[in-house]
């Protein structure tokens, strides 16, 4: 069971109350993780990534086991405290200002 924490917003939209629970098959990886996540809550897709070209949005960042995920490969295997859900898998509002 991978354990994923979405910002509020995207909370919200996908009426989430707390952490999302998600059954992963396969290797997990950031692309199977938000697969899963946009096949469960569909109303997410296109908030998290581009809808086209499934890049990660420019204010969306992918932390775990305190380390910033957003510019690794979407292929590559998430740490093993996330794939055994001791580690949540964190989807973050980045800000921006000026």
């Amino acid at each position: 069971m991978i354990r994923v924490v979405l910002p509020a917003h995207l909370r919200n939209l996908a009426r989430i109350d707390g952490e999302v629970h998600l059954d992963v098959d396969g290797q997990i990886t950031q692309r199977s993780v938000l697969d899963a996540l946009e096949a469960h809550y569909p109303m997410l897709q296109g908030c998290i990534r581009d809808a086209a070209t499934q890049q990660r949005r420019a204010f969306v960042r992918f932390f775990a086991c305190q380390e910033d995920l957003s510019h690794e490969s979407p292929d590559a295997v998430l740490p093993d405290a996330v794939v055994d859900g001791r580690e949540p898998y964190l989807v973050v509002g980045a800000m921006a200002g000026g």
